[in-house]
């Protein structure tokens, strides 16, 4: 019988989604920081904020930053970081959009319309994996520091972009690709459709696979992982090179929706994929996270970010804002850290009438 299973006091068997919910205090307190967050702004707007070109609005604007925020968790959890997931993610939208305004034009058939736009994403996504397997070879086999590795990686992949295309946007796409950042299937964004796929992969990939379990052993102790035989060189290079990818696919979003390509877009995001990681439970030292956990606090952080924009706030202000909510989120880890990892004083058992016998009798 698995733990989730154990019966309790009433000798009912507790289920295990509940115990997932109500046994996690970061998920917990993720719920409670939403709803709140809905009702305050719900008070303050109630015309905009609770209606449905809002929750739109949001839906479309999710994703891009959802699918970047899980291309930052996945190397958090080994313990490490990847500060270049902006620039691989411009670099390679500049190759799928160079490839594509390359190869169409008016005249160009559907089917070959199709088949260049797979080259493209094929071209992209081979760039996104030539970086991240850059960056995880000397990560895993030189042991520099992650931050390191990947602030240098970031701005060589920044520059080559800068460089390639003097600045400039690339634009114009065929509607093929515009549909996925702003069309919808059954009524749902086809780039949170693409969302959802991406973290029920992720999920999947670190929780029931050999690569995930290794991932979150090198992120709670490298050392150990590597005595008892795990290949961690091979696990760290699969950990940039699945970041990467991510990147790739967020690129395609963002691309997509702006119908345009460039090297300066989304830097702001950064900061803001390390504030969802870290608000989710994402532990910034590695081995332990949830990807519900992430879900949870980019909702909460797309329904602040949509409050303060309906109520007139300045987006510098809204970036210190953030910059303060990320040292608040870290030390509300370290609390619950503290307060839910202090063992609990086991309630004294009851002294049975057999006992109490045989102690009478000594």
């Amino acid at each position: 019988m698995s733990r989730e299973n154990l019966p309790d006091l009433t000798g009912q068997a507790r289920p295990a989604r509940l115990k997932l919910v109500a046994g996690d205090p970061t998920i917990t307190l993720l719920i409670g920081f939403i709803a709140l967050a809905v009702m305050v702004f719900g008070i303050l707007s109630p015309h905009n904020f609770l209606s449905m070109d809002t929750v739109k609005s949001m839906a479309f604007q999710m994703p891009e930053l959802g699918i970047l925020s899980l291309a930052m968790m996945v190397p958090l959890m080994s313990g490490g970081l990847n500060l270049a997931i902006i620039a691989t993610a411009n670099l390679s939208g500049l190759v799928i959009a160079a490839v594509v305004t390359s190869l169409i034009h008016p005249a160009t058939p559907p089917l070959v319309v199709a088949g260049v736009i797979a080259l493209a994403i094929v071209a992209g996504a081979i760039t996104a994996l030539a970086i991240g397997l850059l960056t995880g070879f000397i990560v895993a086999f030189f042991r520099v520091h992650p931050i390191l590795v990947t602030l240098g990686m970031m701005t060589l992949v920044k520059g080559i972009a800068i460089v390639t295309t003097r600045g400039t946007v690339i634009g114009g796409f065929p509607p093929a690709i515009l549909f996925i950042g702003n069309g919808t299937f059954l009524g749902i964004p086809v780039s949170m459709i693409l969302f959802a796929l991406c973290a029920i992969a992720v999920a999947m990939i670190m929780s029931h696979t050999p690569f995930g379990v290794a991932v979150r052993m090198i992120g709670s102790n490298e050392k150990a992982t590597r005595y008892s035989g795990v290949d961690t060189e091979r696990v760290l290079i699969g950990v940039y090179t699945l970041s990467s990818l991510l990147c790739c696919v967020a690129a395609l979003v963002m691309m997509a929706r702006f119908n345009s390509a460039r090297a300066g877009y989304a830097e702001s995001y950064l900061l803001i994929t390390i504030l969802a990681s870290v608000l989710g439970g994402i532990d910034p030292f590695g081995g332990f996270g949830k990807v519900l956990g992430l879900l949870l606090s980019l909702l909460l952080l797309q329904a602040i970010s949509t409050g303060f924009n309906l109520l007139g706030f300045s987006p510098h202000l809204t970036e210190a804002i953030w910059g303060a909510t990320l040292i608040l989120a870290i030390f509300i880890a370290l609390v619950r850290d503290r307060w839910f990892a202090q063992p609990r004083p086991a309630k004294p058992q009851p002294i049975s009438s057999q006992l109490k016998a045989d102690l009478l009798q000594k």
